[in-house]
């Protein structure tokens, strides 16, 4: 009897759900999961999560007591909420949850070691050991170094809008935990910027960059894993089959769940370690070149981390304006 494409996909790969949405994660069951800011701001706003929004709001109350105004009470929310979805999905899933340092934060080491702290200090206090968590933090200099600092206080971190494989050598360097290379919105940029309307699966260029960073990965033994993130279409997941995990929207789960076709392993540890690839010695400079010379990089880098700061202020908002209700 012929497997679908999501079993198929799962005995050679890591699957973890790309959502906010707890719904999905039980429908879906992957070991881990994946939000960003964009995706917990989504899920906020929809009515089965008011709960999770509310008794995060009355938490922050309590602990800032009655007299704190009502800015404040919505900012320790906001701090708080995401580790809120997390510990919802940790009493679904098996492995670990990832989740996100304020991105208003990407070019402060310092700021980002000690937020990231405090992330796991919530957890720990919730009953949650750290080996269950992922910190995600975008793949700047500073969010890199910030992360080599929390990988040996034993907090484990997960590098997101990664772009590039300076980005990728420089976090396997800092002793990473996971990467996360955004294989779609590469495609987005590529496509917008060649005026072609699409690209075949094997030719798509996050394809490429991710395969180009497995391959370098394998090649010189770095413990650092890969997570394909950012996903178009079934075709980049399927060319990425063999990568060490893949984190996939709950949309096309459910279209790799319904597909039923061979699904051949693309990517193998053992065929990278052959393979002939020149060693990049990484130091600030040679990154800093190597993203000045990558536009796309460089471009997706910065958008990303705005992209993520607005849907920051936006929740920000929602929690002010939700507390008003609450209280009258």
């Amino acid at each position: 009897m012929p497997k679908n494409l999501l079993d198929q996909l799962r005995e050679m790969t890591v699957v973890v759900a790309d959502t906010g949405d707890i719904q999905a994660i039980e429908t879906f069951k992957p070991r881990d999961a994946t939000t960003n800011p964009s995706l917990i701001t989504a899920a906020a706003q929809m009515p089965q999560y008011q709960g999770i929004v509310d008794d995060t709001l009355k938490g922050a109350r309590q602990t800032l007591g009655k007299d704190a105004q009502a800015s404040q009470v919505a900012s320790l929310a906001f701090d708080r909420l995401a580790v809120s979805f997390g510990l919802k999905i940790l009493e679904i899933i098996e492995g670990r949850v990832s989740t996100e340092v304020d991105a208003r934060l990407s070019y402060d080491t310092e700021s980002t070691i000690a937020k990231a702290r405090e992330i796991i200090a919530q957890y720990e206090a919730a009953g949650i050991s750290k080996e269950r968590v992922l910190i995600k933090i975008a793949a700047t200099w500073e969010g890199i170094q910030a992360a080599g600092v929390l990988e040996k206080e034993g907090i484990h971190c997960n590098l997101t809008l990664l772009f590039g494989l300076h980005q990728a050598i420089a976090c396997a360097e800092a002793g990473v935990t996971l990467i996360s290379p955004f294989v779609g919105r590469i495609l987005d940029w590529y496509k917008k910027d060649t005026g072609r309307h699409s690209y075949p699966p094997a030719e798509d260029p996050g394809v490429l960059s991710v395969t180009q960073i497995y391959n370098y990965y394998k090649k010189f033994g770095y413990k650092t894993e890969v997570m394909g993130a950012s996903f178009r279409n079934i075709g980049e997941i399927t060319e990425l089959a063999g990568c060490d995990l893949l984190t996939i929207a709950p949309s096309l789960l459910s279209e790799l769940q319904s597909t039923e076709d061979e699904l051949p392993r693309k990517l193998d540890p053992q065929k990278a370690a052959s393979a002939s690839i020149d060693k990049i010695a990484m130091d600030k400079a040679t990154y800093d070149r190597m993203h000045a010379e990558n536009r796309m990089a460089s471009e997706k880098l910065s958008e990303g981390i705005d992209g993520f700061t607005k849907a920051l202020e936006t929740l920000e908002k929602l929690l002010a304006t939700r507390l008003s209700y609450l209280e009258g």
